[in-house]
């Protein structure tokens, strides 16, 4: 009843800010107001409405004194004999909303036709809410289903993705293999271009190095070694022959070369120190 009263008096507002209204009107809902205001603080100073009976009045104020505000007895008489009719004409009108929101073909009819199709609104609305009480369990079995099927998504999704990553690497494992095989071609083709360069980079200083003149003094040069090799050779085979005749004389015959020798190497002794004593006594 107070939001009904309230929802009252904010129309008659609206309605005052927008057009010129009657003046009884504006006592009566001023005066629906007052008494609104003057109940409320009543309510809240009556000592039986509060848990504690010993806390003190709010500004010191009393119910009584409260209700001293209420506006004229007349005024209160004349807005009690309106009110009913004036809660029958808003109840009327919330109805007609209702009705216009469930069924806009009829917002255009007649008020009689609505005040008839009034009288099947209970019903209506008692089928609405059914309907919403099962369109409400229905939502829940749905969100209930839907939960569940997420979960299995989820669930399938995570198994899928664990798939995917062993694919992705075994292919990044094959692909690597592959890329190494590659590499190492391409490293081994490196290795002998750059053998070849080396090579190359050789025979170039080896020509820078051997010219034609010193090609010709290096064949001269062997030339001239391989005679001398070759008189050496001579002259080890005479050498060799000479030792061969005189290995027939024996032992006797090396002990005769030893004393020769030795003689030999003993005259070269006193020959170089008799030619030093007379350097030293000249």
């Amino acid at each position: 009843m107070y939001r009904l009263l309230q929802e009252m008096i904010q129309e008659h507002c609206v309605r005052k800010h927008h057009s010129t209204v009657a003046p009884e009107d504006d006592t009566f809902y001023e005066t629906v107001e007052q008494c609104l205001v003057v109940a409320q603080c009543v309510r809240q100073l009556d000592p039986s409405a509060t848990a504690s009976q010993d806390q003190p009045p709010v500004l010191g104020l009393s119910a009584q004194q409260v209700l001293e505000l209420m506006p004229q007895e007349q005024d209160v008489w004349k807005m009690k004999q309106r009110l009913p009719r004036e809660l029958e004409k808003h109840l009327k009108k919330k109805c007609f909303s209702v009705l216009s929101y469930y069924q806009p073909e009829w917002e255009d009819e007649s008020e009689g036709l609505k005040n008839m199709k009034l009288s099947r609104l209970s019903g209506l609305l008692e089928r609405e809410r059914k309907r919403a009480e099962s369109l409400k369990e229905k939502s829940r079995e749905s969100a209930s289903l839907l939960q569940r099927q997420t979960h299995c998504y989820l669930s399938e999704l995570l198994g899928c993705i664990q798939i995917l990553q062993s694919l992705i690497l075994d292919h990044r494992l094959k692909a690597q293999k592959e890329l190494d095989r590659k590499k190492i071609d391409y490293f081994e083709a490196k290795c002998e271009i750059i053998m070849q360069k080396i090579r190359a980079e050789m025979l170039e200083i080896q020509l820078d190095t051997y010219t034609a003149d010193t090609i010709s003094a290096h064949k001269k040069i062997r030339e001239k070694l391989e005679t001398e090799l070759n008189a050496s050779q001579l002259e080890k085979q005479s050498v060799e022959c000479k030792l061969s005749s005189f290995e027939i004389f024996g032992k006797e015959f090396e002990a005769l070369a030893e004393e020769y020798s030795r003689l030999r190497q003993e005259i070269d002794t006193k020959s170089w120190a008799l030619k030093e004593f007379s350097q030293h006594t000249d």
